[in-house]
């Protein structure tokens, strides 16, 4: 490494390693918003245009616990470089796609290329900062994602709205070849491993054969009944079995292509559990706010959008939550963070249809300073306790292990939403009945209003079906309030794995 290199200031290093992060996750969140718009720009259906969110997150998961391995084999510079290129090539082929075919091949050279950045980037702003500095380093990575996960929608819907699609993938384009040009100048290259080792092929193959079928079975299986449908069910079992020959080949082998045995390591293990748990809080109350807004209350989707976005403000205790974790244990910090994480999930478990968008905002706020106080330190402790050879390695694993989980608990929040009002439905239809006086009371209203512009019987159809579509909004309310309280409480729950992380004195 050269000596202007190490001359490098840090907040140089981490603006210029981050910025192709920030962008490459943007790319996951932004496209969702444009799923309508590309099925009718391909004339596909909504079921086909799925396939440009599903092969990038394939792709993505793929190469996410590669990362440690090909840093390896690649060295870091050429590793940047090669994969760089790919994002900003695949969002090229995405933006000028004649059709869909080609743009689901972009989205996949796009997720390639996108899928080690994050593990990557986080693995070097821990190797480059000082050891008393890993809080600072880790609330400069969790910004980045944050932010860029918070305002993905937002920016997506403003690109669509305002411009074409196409837009959201053209803006990756300039900051991939800045980062090109500049990355060479300011991050500090790595040797290249010239060790000749057999390529672990077999647990390459069960790893793409597992996140594949797994992605296929989530995307697929509620539209086609989970486990009544039996492809469903046969392609289930294939990716577990999948998923168990490549833990256990990657695990007997000398040189596996994904080091598992890092789950030794007590912090990384229960650091990928408490890291894992608040992604998944992420992404269940992302998918079910939305249901709320727009299923029920009728919000628009900007609307939306906003009260989403005010978890942007959540963000500014980054600039000192590197202090707060020298000033205070971090396990203390952790555990105030799933805390606040629970508390603002509480709050969403009491909504009702006068519910104001400024409860809505409270709780996301609150959410937004929990993530931020649970996510820096459990970072920092589940990779700060690594050798430095293995943290690319461990960073891959760690994100893929989220990854995993937020693509299984977001199809699990849907299916239950689902399941838990139709169970509500069975309870509620009880009290549509003629024995019922205030159900009488609000049909005879109901039809008195509707006669004056319809016969008897066509006014008492219309009455007995407003009333029931009034119940199914209630079900659906009631199917996400039980979601809600089921999520806030997993997250009180899991505050006593706190205690098991170790702090080093010299981190307090």
């Amino acid at each position: 490494m050269t000596d202007e290199a190490k001359k490098i200031p840090l907040w140089l290093l981490s603006f210029v390693v981050t910025l192709p992060t920030f962008f490459a996750f943007l790319a996951t969140s932004a496209t969702n918003v444009a799923l309508p718009h590309i099925a009718g720009s391909f004339g596909s259906t909504d079921d086909e245009a799925k396939w440009v969110v599903t092969s990038y997150m394939v792709a993505n998961g793929i190469f996410l616990p590669l990362t440690g391995w090909l840093e390896r084999k690649l060295a870091r510079l050429n590793f940047l470089k090669i994969f760089i290129s790919l994002f900003t090539t695949g969002s090229i082929i995405c933006a000028l796609a004649p059709n869909l075919v080609t743009l689901i091949l972009g989205r996949i050279v796009q997720g390639i290329g996108g899928g080690v950045l994050m593990p990557l980037s986080q693995s070097i702003l821990l190797q480059e900062f000082p050891k008393t500095k890993k809080g600072d380093a880790m609330a400069i990575f969790i910004f980045a994602i944050m932010v860029s996960s918070i305002m993905g929608p937002t920016v997506g819907g403003f690109l669509v709205d305002n411009f074409s699609w196409q837009w959201i993938f053209i803006v990756n384009v300039p900051v991939g070849i800045f980062s090109l040009i500049v990355i060479p100048y300011t991050v500090m290259d790595t040797a290249k491993d010239f060790r000749k080792e057999k390529v672990d092929y077999f647990g390459l193959f069960f790893l793409i054969c597992w996140l594949f079928s797994m992605q296929v079975v989530l995307d697929k299986g509620q539209q086609y009944g989970w486990f009544d449908c039996d492809w469903i069910s046969w392609l289930s079992l294939f990716s577990l079995i999948c998923m168990l020959f490549f833990i256990v080949f990657e695990l007997e082998i000398k040189h596996p292509i994904v080091n598992l045995r890092v789950f030794k390591d007590l912090n990384f293990f229960i650091g990928t559990i408490l890291g894992t748990l608040v992604n998944v809080m992420v992404c269940v109350t992302v998918i079910l706010i939305p249901q709320f807004f727009q299923g029920i209350m009728h919000y628009t989707a900007s609307m939306t959008g906003l009260t989403l976005g005010s978890r942007v403000i959540a963000c500014f205790p980054l600039l000192f939550i590197g202090k707060l974790c020298k000033m205070f244990d971090v396990r203390l910090i952790i555990a105030s963070g799933f805390f606040l994480i629970g508390s603002s999930i509480f709050l969403l478990a009491n909504l009702n249809l006068q519910v104001a968008p400024t409860t809505i905002i409270l709780s996301n706020i609150l959410f937004g300073f929990g993530s931020v106080f649970a996510l820096v330190p459990i970072s920092a402790l589940a990779l700060g306790t690594l050798e430095k050879n293995q943290i690319a390695n461990a960073a891959g694993i760690h994100s893929l292990t989220k990854c995993v989980a937020g693509s299984i608990f977001t199809s699990l929040a849907s299916s239950f939403a689902i399941s838990f009002s139709q169970v509500h439905q069975t309870y509620l239809l009880k009290n549509m009945s003629v024995y019922n006086p205030v159900f009488n009371a609000h049909f005879s209203a109901l039809k008195n209003a509707l006669l004056n512009y319809n016969c008897s019987f066509v006014a008492s159809h219309k009455a007995n079906m407003l009333l029931y579509k009034q119940l199914l909004v209630q079900t659906k309310m009631y199917a996400i309030m039980d979601l809600f309280q089921i999520a806030a409480l997993v997250s009180v729950i899991v505050i006593p794995l706190v205690i098991f992380l170790k702090v080093e004195k010299s981190s307090n």
